[in-house]
């Protein structure tokens, strides 16, 4: 794996970790699920104009594109776990707990990814991915942690539910990664966030001042809409389990932007942590997995180059550009060469 392939999840770990010390700053006093919903709708309308100007820019090499309706319910449900449950099962596990805990809690969602990505999904894994998959977890745990952090507690448990919510919502993601990431994403962010704000408004929360709002939709757009697009990239080309465990990088990139903002020593574990995660990357992109394999046909629609899993005809006049999107079908292919679970590579071993 090289670091280019690697870079959409770090990349979405890099924007999501800024928006933590961002939020601190832009944002004023607020309730939590308002917040989200607010940060939520600031990824979805901000790509959504994004959407809109690329489809002008690219009017000549790109076809418009949707989700089919067969994969609906996999977007749907992922809105549900990720958008909907997660935030209400975090918020409410927050009243209960410190957030020295609820940190150190939240690194159980790449660990859950993995373990539903390999063992319900079936992608495919060795030792080295593992290693390097624990590696990260464990800088994670270190990064987090303070003397007496965890407690057995039902604060506790709701924040492990919210891991798993999102568990679950990145694997149901990863089924919808074949098609446009920026779509993906920005549907994601509309809905999730009416539904919270529509939740939040409707336990009595107000609106707050215009500023507040509009800072507050500028970090959702940069680290919940631009990271999103980058991590459904992720999914499509290291599969779900290889984009979890880069984006548990996100805290470490978090805390670095924060002694940037507010300068200090780091300490003898924030080290530790950062090298623990460098291992696990180091790892990661260290991996070389090669067999002859056959692409079964598929049919999906994305942004891609004319490579060795893209040749064919198009149905309307195309001057070359690259890259270019529209929906295409792959026809059956056996050959062997590097490869990862990526959207072209979802078979047996």
């Amino acid at each position: 794996m090289s670091l280019r392939s690697a870079a959409p999840a770090l990349g979405a770990a890099l924007l999501f970790g800024a928006s933590t010390p961002l939020a601190k700053v832009l944002v004023g006093d607020m309730p939590p699920l308002l917040l989200a919903g607010l940060l939520y709708l600031g990824s979805g309308l901000g790509l959504g104009l994004l959407l809109a100007a690329r489809r002008i820019r690219d009017a000549k090499v790109t076809r418009e594109l949707r989700i089919p309706a067969r994969e609906m319910p996999w977007l749907l449900g992922a809105i549900f776990f990720g958008g909907v449950v997660a935030p209400a099962l975090l918020m409410w596990g927050l009243t209960q707990i410190d957030g020295a805990t609820a940190s150190l809690l939240l690194n159980v969602e790449g660990v859950l990814t993995a373990v539903i990505a390999w063992v319900v999904f079936k992608e495919n894994t060795d030792r080295q991915i593992v290693l390097g998959m624990v590696a990260i977890v464990a800088g994670g745990l270190l990064l987090s942690w303070e003397p007496g952090g965890v407690k057995a507690s039902p604060g506790a448990l709701l924040i492990v539910g919210a891991c798993l919510a999102w568990a679950i919502d990145n694997n149901l993601t990863r089924k919808v990664s074949t098609n446009d990431a920026m779509l993906v994403a920005c549907l994601k962010g509309i809905l999730a966030g009416a539904c919270n704000t529509g939740l939040a408004l409707g336990s009595g929360a107000s609106m707050p001042a215009l500023p507040t709002m509009a800072s507050s939709m500028l970090v959702g757009f940069l680290g919940y809409g631009l990271s999103l697009t980058l991590f459904v990239v992720g999914l499509r080309t290291l599969g779900t389990a290889r984009t979890g465990a880069y984006f548990s990088i996100g805290p470490l990139f978090g805390v670095i932007i924060s002694l940037a903002v507010w300068p200090r020593v780091p300490s003898a574990p924030f080290w530790a942590a950062a090298l623990l995660m460098a291992l696990g990357v180091w790892l990661h992109i260290k991996e070389r997995h090669a067999h002859e394999h056959t692409h079964a046909p598929l049919e999906h629609a994305h942004r891609h180059w004319h490579d060795k899993h893209h040749q064919h005809a198009h149905d309307f006049v195309w001057d070359g550009a690259q890259p270019h999107a529209h929906p295409h079908r792959h026809q059956a292919l056996t050959h062997t060469h590097l490869h990862y679970p990526d959207i072209h590579h979802r078979h047996k071993h």
